[in-house]
């Protein structure tokens, strides 16, 4: 069974940055085959993804984060990071990690691809 932990949400300004983290279980970063995103669901939306990337080190982003967000792993704490930069108002969501144990990127844009999610975190972006 993989389990995913969300931490690092909070509040800022516009402009400012936030690194989130996901911590993993039941799944290796360094050794196993698996395909992983971050989404988002902002109230009254659906949950978005902007980030999906597989073991075999192909990583897909949305225009809307590309060039400010950033994501990077540590194998040995087994710890997934999103590193948001330049951060706008319209990022305010809860941040969600996702994770499948196959490397099918194909269709993962969409929340039901992925089985195992974690609690999420929440990102405040005041202006």
């Amino acid at each position: 069974q993989v389990h995913l932990v969300e931490s690092g949400g909070g509040s800022v300004q516009a402009g400012g940055s936030l690194r989130l983290s996901c911590a993993a279980s039941g799944l290796s970063l360094r050794y196993d085959v698996y395909r992983m995103g971050w989404f988002r669901q902002a109230p009254g939306n659906e949950r978005e993804g902007f980030v999906l990337f597989d073991s075999a080190g192909t990583t897909l982003w949305r225009d809307s984060v590309k060039g400010r967000f950033t994501i990077s792993k540590d194998n040995a704490k087994n710890t997934l990071y999103l590193q948001m930069n330049s951060l706008k108002p319209e990022d305010t969501a809860r941040y969600y990690c996702a994770a499948e144990k196959d490397q099918f990127l194909g269709g993962s844009w969409m929340p039901s691809s992925f089985g195992y999610w974690g609690q999420g975190t929440q990102v405040t972006v005041s202006s």
